[in-house]
């Protein structure tokens, strides 16, 4: 899959989600397959304004290429700036647009998965951002739209196409669906029909390598998306690779393995953050995902989130039942869901398409990638 200058093979990217990939999940993702690895999202104002914590958010390690930033804003002057910064700084490879956050205090702000419905405020970010990459690709995340009575992912395709973006993503639910309900696949489809000119990649529901491929037999779609599948999951990398190559062979670990696994992320977590205890803390969310569906009891899972050291987790670790199976109920769902009864918007939001309005800066907030 090309995306503008870049191959990526096998045609897959892990989506950026908030305190999950850092540094140190990338290259866990990275030692199982290939792909697109992108950052946690930043937001342009924070950028342009060299927030630390930013700066440290967009890390890179030495092997990391090429290096991914997703960027999020509202205003295009600050998403032109900070493109234009991320050029001239050597930041990264790469920038993803993120259209798709559909948390409340985000969206009733006119921002996130809201932004898009404002189809020529979307046009000018689009315009500025590629325009202040240069050589750099630009590509976009979204969602299908606000609601189903508020759909904008084939008019803001063709306007990422006619400004100029590498490839674009389709997160194939609505803001009022959140994380809950199904992924319309189908919709991936029409997107891509509508935009056959650069990739489309399909993003949703994605829990197996083989359902990456059903994704993409049944959408056309040119590339995938991988997001709460891999949680407590990394291998799925191995697996994807090993589906796109054609191959069968797919990884379940036992529980062993598993084990080993927590122990390799927990470490780098430690080396990221410069601190065991604070590391081990920052993976104590990733327990309850590397687990799921095996049977270990509530002691073993709160000593495992409890312990302040490598060698305790170690020991821990090492209590486990090694040759315990990998569960089929462990390759289903994973991580958060459910609905919304309804969007939060700025008051009169929906009456005006055309409406150049900027958001204020309170609708850049980095909480989800959508």
């Amino acid at each position: 899959m090309k995306v503008g200058a870049l191959e990526v093979w096998p045609p897959v990217v892990l989506a950026p989600m908030a305190g999950i990939t850092n540094i140190g999940f990338r290259t866990l993702c990275r030692e199982q397959g290939g792909g697109l690895f992108v950052s946690e999202m930043i937001t342009s104002r924070a950028l342009v304004e060299r927030v630390p914590l930013t700066f440290q958010m967009i890390r890179f390690g030495p092997e990391e290429s090429p290096r991914s930033i997703q960027l999020y804003g509202v205003d295009p002057a600050v998403i032109g700036k900070a493109a234009r910064m991320i050029v001239e700084e050597d930041l990264a490879d790469h920038i993803d647009l993120n259209f798709g956050c559909p948390v409340p205090k985000v969206t009733r702000r006119g921002g996130g998965s809201a932004l898009p419905y404002k189809r020529n405020l979307l046009r000018a970010i689009l315009r500025e951002a590629v325009a202040g990459a240069g050589p750099l690709p630009v590509t976009m995340k979204m969602r299908m739209g606000i609601d189903e009575d508020h759909l904008t992912y084939v008019d803001a395709g063709r306007i990422a196409v006619e400004e100029g973006l590498a490839a674009i993503a389709l997160h194939a639910r609505t803001a009022r669906q959140h994380y809950g309900g199904t992924a319309h696949w189908d919709a991936i489809k029409r997107l891509k029909d509508a935009v056959p000119e650069i990739p489309v990649l399909g993003n949703g529901d994605i829990w197996s390598a083989d359902d990456a491929l059903r994704m993409v037999a049944e959408t056309g779609c040119d590339g995938v998306v991988i997001g709460r599948g891999c949680l407590g999951r990394p291998w799925l990398f191995r697996d994807l690779d090993f589906a796109f190559r054609g191959s069968a062979e797919r990884v379940r670990p036992r529980l062993g393995e598993v084990g080993a696994m927590m122990l390799r992320h927990a470490e780098l977590l430690c080396e990221v953050i410069g601190s065991e205890p604070h590391g081990l803390a920052d993976f104590r969310k990733h327990v309850g995902w590397y687990l799921k569906g095996f049977v270990v009891g509530a002691e073993t899972r709160r000593t495992l989130t409890a312990v302040t050291r490598l060698s305790e987790m170690a020991e821990r670790v090492a209590e486990l039942d090694a040759d315990q199976p990998w569960p089929e109920e462990a390759d289903g769902p994973r991580g958060k869901s459910g609905e919304r009864s309804k969007v939060s918007l700025p008051h009169g939001w929906l009456d005006d398409p055309e409406d150049m309005t900027i958001p204020g800066a309170g609708a850049e907030d980095p909480t989800s990638g959508g």
